[in-house]
């Protein structure tokens, strides 16, 4: 069973890319990412294959369902619902892989990002306020980090489909532990100009194994798009818009990096006073909704997340339908 699951996920990955894969995290609860659907599926990939980068992350996938018959799970009891309306309901699967600058080397890069896969379930929550104009997402994760990923086995699998040289190193990866987080995403409306701009401000706060870090920025959209700030409906207009984000973050702790919480037994990680406390990540896209298809790509930049490290840059793809 083991390994008709890391043969299905290796085929996937392989579809998405050529070369290593190199993938990266990426909110998608954004009200700009957000599908005003009742029901939808979405597959979200990012490269840095896109920015002509190669080192980092690799082997990342999220794949989205939201539909009204998620209300009835039971971890949608831990979700903050601060406001009256109806909210979407969803689940998502993601799949990250990270690696240090190369992978071609058998011994331990001290000094770079150590290897590391993390799989997860998350359940979320969106919801909006159209009065105040606010929208408010949550969420919470449960996984494994390390060999029990699949990171390993998912990255050599495609490296043979590909017949590329396999990559080493991954004996250096962090070591398993638990994944439990809980995120918060809230936006506010700053200004709008019918549905053609639209400026927010942004706030976030993750806590929990994976990672602890509060963040703060602003966000646009500029194009033809249906009002934000409502209750989600099967939206039956066609979208096309640009939209851009930057927010400051403020990091507490990354076990990608920093090692899990319960398993202090990683033979690499990076150390608590290399770890980078403030950084930057900057995003900018396209969207294309034609009714029940979603369409997007996107471009982000992150500076450096730990001292000896260096900036990144990564691109993004989404392909979404209605349900």
């Amino acid at each position: 069973m083991k390994r008709m699951i890391t043969h299905f996920i290796c085929i996937l990955f392989s579809l998405c890319c050529i070369e290593n894969v190199k993938a990266q995290r990426t909110d998608i609860s954004s009200s700009f990412r957000n599908i005003n659907n009742n029901a939808y599926f979405r597959f979200h990939y990012d490269n840095d294959y896109f920015a002509r980068s190669d080192k980092y992350y690799s082997q990342g996938i999220t794949l989205d369902l939201v539909h009204p018959s998620l209300k009835k799970n039971p971890l949608t009891k831990l979700l903050w619902k601060p406001f009256i309306t109806n909210p979407q309901y969803g689940v998502s699967i993601n799949l990250f892989g990270y690696t240090p600058t190369t992978t071609a080397s058998n011994e331990i890069l001290y000094g770079d990002r150590p290897f590391n896969a993390n799989l997860s379930l998350k359940t979320l929550l969106v919801q909006t306020d159209s009065v105040h104009h606010q929208h408010i997402s949550t969420s919470f994760s449960v996984g494994v980090m390390g060999p029990a990923a699949l990171g390993k086995e998912i990255h050599v699998g495609i490296h043979r489909l590909l017949k590329n040289e396999p990559p080493l190193g991954w004996q250096h990866q962090i070591k398993n532990d638990l994944i439990i987080n809980y995120q918060i995403q809230y936006e506010k409306q700053l200004l709008s100009f019918a549905n053609y701009f639209l400026l927010n401000t942004v706030a976030e706060a993750r806590i929990g194994t994976l990672n602890n870090k509060l963040s703060g920025g602003l966000n646009f959209m500029a194009g033809k798009f249906t009002k934000r700030f409502l209750p989600a409906t099967n939206r039956k207009r066609v979208e096309f818009y640009l939209y851009g984000q930057s927010k400051f973050s403020l990091i507490g702790y990354d076990a990608s990096l920093q090692g899990g919480i319960f398993n202090n037994k990683s033979v690499y990680s990076i150390s608590t006073d290399d770890i980078s406390r403030v950084t930057v990540q900057t995003d900018a896209g396209l969207i294309l909704n034609l009714k029940n298809f979603y369409l997007s790509y996107s471009r982000t930049f992150l500076t450096k997340e730990f001292r000896t490290g260096k900036s990144h840059r990564w691109g993004g793809i989404s392909v979404g339908f209605g349900l």
